[in-house]
């Protein structure tokens, strides 16, 4: 059984860790600005197993720390989420959605209708692309 709810952004962190940057201190993976945003876990068995965080500015939106426990990547929850928080931004009425894409897993992206922009970037020894996806169009009156 698999479900996704919003979570509090503290039950984030420990999966961010483990995942993404288990040789850094904990608190490196606290954003500055988590308690601004909104964030997902997936529950598989009810076993916290997946984590992503939403933040909002306007009609945009942008997902960061998309992170799944290593024993149970490849199982399609990281698609899961991420296919979560695409509806979730088109209930919104996004107009756009965004992330930093590490290069390597670009392809993931793509399969969502995501689009690499020409903005490339590296940080923490890792490089990224920032990807779009537009969603919702602006209604004209």
């Amino acid at each position: 059984m698999v479900q996704v709810e919003q979570i509090f952004p503290s039950l984030t962190w420990r999966i961010r860790h483990e995942v993404m940057y288990p040789d850094r201190p904990f608190d490196f993976v606290k954003l500055k600005e988590d308690f601004e945003g909104i964030h997902f876990g997936l529950y598989a068995d009810h076993k916290l197993t997946g984590v992503v965080s939403l933040f909002q500015e306007g009609t945009i939106y942008q997902f960061r720390k998309l992170a799944v426990l290593t024993a149970a990547q490849k199982m399609g929850y990281g698609a899961q989420l991420l296919q979560y928080v695409i509806d979730f931004c088109k209930i919104q009425k996004a107009t756009k959605l965004w992330c930093n894409a590490r290069v390597n897993a670009k392809e993931f992206y793509v399969k969502f209708g995501f689009q690499a922009t020409d903005r490339i970037f590296s940080k923490d020894g890792l490089d990224f692309v920032i990807m779009e996806l537009a969603l919702n169009k602006i209604e004209e009156k």
